[in-house]
């Protein structure tokens, strides 16, 4: 996709980190945007700082691990729009640790918003792209996590993993029937975002029962990740590579960190030398 301005972009988890930063990306393009997200407070900062220049922006509270939400924004885009012309399956948590410790609320909560929410965007916004049947695009974010082996917590790797499989799989469904519908997968390293507290947005029944309170290293090691993560790529430089080799070059795969080629071949030389 070439002409942008004038077409609507639904971003999920767009009330902050690389979510945000595709919102203004999309009004700094002159397209109609409308943000989706769980935190109401951010949402509507985010809101207010879009609009203080001449884009048209709209924002649904919305918890995009529950089918109805997306039909809701589905609902809300079009009343809005009319049309929705690229979409940002972007939505993402992190929580729990091993595949055997992380709890079943880790687990129930990361694969809701992880990996349902790209499902429910897909099902219900890939028919009324169909139905316009003009070129649109979607952007489903996985990770680097999602290309490679291990991670620190279980839960996160395999949502991210599914997703990159679930774009691949859409790609090839939206080819077989030549739809005008292009598909990529954004798997970006380290971003500095607040993913590591995601834990602010975590509903209350999806809470662990039982925490131990962290130990002096444990402590210590948040500060590192925190000072770490406040130095790595800014989430723009993200939406920027996104619009470049994403919407415009229509590269299915889109990996901003271009450092980290080195270990995605790692994992399939591995694959390779086992056959």
């Amino acid at each position: 996709m070439e002409k942008l301005k004038g077409k609507t972009a639904v971003v999920t988890g767009g009330a902050s980190g690389i979510g945000k930063a595709l919102a203004a990306k999309a009004c700094s393009e002159g397209m109609n945007v409308v943000i989706a997200d769980v935190e109401q407070e951010a949402r509507a900062v985010t809101h207010a700082e879009l609009v203080r220049g001449t884009a048209r922006v709209i924002s649904v509270v919305a918890d995009v691990s529950q089918p109805a939400a997306l039909e809701e924004l589905s609902a809300r885009t079009l009343d809005a729009f009319g049309s929705v012309d690229l979409l940002f399956n972007n939505a993402g948590v992190g929580a729990g640790s091993t595949v055997w410790e992380s709890t079943l609320e880790d687990w129930t909560w990361v694969v809701g918003v992880n990996l349902w929410s790209v499902i429910h965007g897909i099902r219900t916004f890939v028919p009324v792209m169909l139905k316009q049947n003009r070129p649109a695009h979607i952007v489903n974010t996985a990770s680097i996590a999602g290309l490679v082996r291990g991670h620190h917590s279980a839960s996160y790797a395999v949502t991210k993993h599914a997703v990159v499989a679930l774009t691949e799989q859409l790609a090839v469904e939206l080819e077989r029937i030549r739809a005008p519908i292009k598909v990529s997968v954004l798997c970006p390293s380290w971003v500095n975002t607040r993913i590591n507290e995601s834990g602010r947005n975590r509903p209350k029944h999806l809470r662990n029962k039982t925490e131990m309170p962290p130990t002096p290293e444990e402590l210590k090691a948040w500060e590192q990740l925190q000072k770490f993560v406040q130095r790595a790529t800014p989430p723009s430089e993200i939406a920027d590579v996104v619009f470049q080799e994403g919407i415009r070059q229509e590269k299915l795969y889109i990996i901003p960190h271009k450092e980290t080629v080195e270990y995605i071949r790692m994992r399939f030389d591995g694959i390779m030398k086992d056959i």
